[in-house]
């Protein structure tokens, strides 16, 4: 622990406070003596005196926040403002504490840091084991929803021969597919990806059933078409809505009749292929709407699979965010080991409207910014930039005239509005304000 002021009457105060509770407690009576001391040090806790002799305290906050965001810093003054409270607690300080300290608060206040620090190694060390536990296929969660989903691929994959995946941009349809044919008999077996989207009418049969030389202008040798590089194994047909209403019904026949018959050929092909279809478009108003066929749908649908959002999962959120640190952190070569309070709860209030691809991009710009071993919320992309708003503030003794003014009434209200809006989960409340369930604890005046 390091502890920075300019008056050593202050240092002595800290020492003798926190003396029984087996710290090692460093001391810095200026900003370039803490510099020296941090760097070298890495202390887990400051306690740093706002105004100092060379440096203003809310500026060193500023730097050990960029030289190590997961650091606890307790702002320590003698001219509170509410101001100065606000921009300490969104610039990365966990408390600010007006002078003069009562010491049975900042030895309270520091044993709860001590502990929260502690709690943090030992949660880290359980998730990395949930994670593992949790993780199916290339898929992650422990949400009802995605437990069911994980049973009934494995329920599916041995017998299916064609299987329809709905969801939403970005959910993951590809990975169930995935699953899909990784647990089914032809595992061994070829898996691959057709873009519906991206074929063109004109080119569908020679891309799906493959063409023969001379077959058209600019078929200069016999090619395999899709349909017969997935023998043996799985086709995936990916963005399925996105076929025009053309080229449905030779899709269906092969699917069917299980054959083909290449551009130019006057002789099919026996092919042996199982299906996964995946789309986000809403296929039974199409149906209604005459733009995709009737017995097409229901010639995949024999198997249908629903990928939830990532809004219906917001229990697998913290996994997926660890999950998603631990791949760039081996791809970038880097030595990280999650994200600050700080960007947890930028990263929980967002909306995911891209679902998890949006949270695995957003996660994998963050730990290539990434310069700590945690990712913090400078890291982010710049959609995210924006002020986290107080969660935490000690105020002063009671001021006349300051009760309007009051940021423990404020954050007390919002804390608990959160908790309400959580329906009293105060795992999600804690994780959504950035702080420790104690901290929660003790904003709703319950520690």
């Amino acid at each position: 622990m390091l502890a920075v002021d300019d008056d050593p009457l202050s240092l002595d105060l800290v020492r003798d406070a926190l003396g029984s509770m087996d710290l090692r407690i460093l001391t810095a009576l200026n900003g370039a003596e803490a510099r020296r001391v941090f760097a070298t040090a890495r202390p887990q806790i400051v306690i740093l005196d706002l105004m100092l002799p060379d440096v203003n305290g809310l500026k060193l906050l500023s730097e050990i926040m960029q030289m190590a965001p997961g650091t606890d810093v307790i702002l320590l003054t003698g001219h509170y403002t509410p101001e100065s409270a606000v921009e300490a607690i969104r610039d990365g300080a966990c408390d600010y504490l007006t002078k003069p300290v009562k010491i049975a608060a900042l030895r309270a206040r520091v044993r709860e840091l001590v502990d929260d620090a502690q709690r943090r190694l030992e949660a880290a060390r359980l998730e990395g084991e949930l994670l593992e536990a949790n993780r199916f296929q290339g898929m992650v969660g422990r949400s009802p929803q995605m437990l069911e989903l994980f049973a009934m691929i494995r329920r599916v994959a041995p017998h299916f021969r064609v299987a329809l995946v709905r969801g939403a941009t970005g959910t993951g349809k590809e990975l169930a597919a995935h699953a899909l044919h990784a647990l089914s008999p032809v595992a061994a077996g070829p898996f691959v990806i057709a873009n519906c989207s991206a074929i063109t009418e004109t080119l569908f049969e020679s891309e799906m059933f493959g063409h023969l030389k001379g077959s058209f202008t600019g078929a200069t040798n016999d090619k395999k078409g899709l349909f017969e590089a997935a023998h043996g194994g799985t086709l995936f047909l990916d963005e399925l809505g996105d076929l025009p209403f053309g080229m449905q019904s030779k899709l269906l026949r092969a699917i069917q009749q299980q054959e083909i018959k290449p551009v130019g050929g006057t002789a099919t092909k026996k092919i042996s292929v199982r299906v996964v279809a995946a789309t986000n478009r809403p296929l039974q108003e199409m149906m209604s709407a005459g733009t995709f066929r009737e017995d097409l749908y229901y010639r995949l649908s024999m198997v249908e699979i629903r990928i939830p959002g990532l809004s219906e999962r917001m229990e697998d959120f913290p996994f997926l965010v660890r999950h998603f640190v631990a791949q760039f952190a081996e791809e970038y070569g880097k030595e990280l080991s999650g994200v600050t309070p700080r960007a947890q709860a930028l990263l929980a209030r967002h909306g995911w409207p891209g679902n998890v691809r949006e949270l695995e991009n957003v996660i994998g710009s963050a730990c290539m910014m990434a310069e700590d071993e945690l990712v913090d919320a400078r890291d982010l992309p710049p959609v995210f930039q924006r002020t986290v708003g107080p969660v935490l503030v000690t105020p002063p003794p009671e001021t006349p005239g300051l009760e309007l003014l009051s940021l423990e009434l404020l954050n007390q209200r919002h804390a608990r509005a959160v908790l309400e809006h959580f329906s009293g989960n105060k795992s999600k409340a804690a994780e959504v304000l950035g702080v420790t369930r104690s901290t929660l604890y003790r904003l709703l005046g319950e520690g």
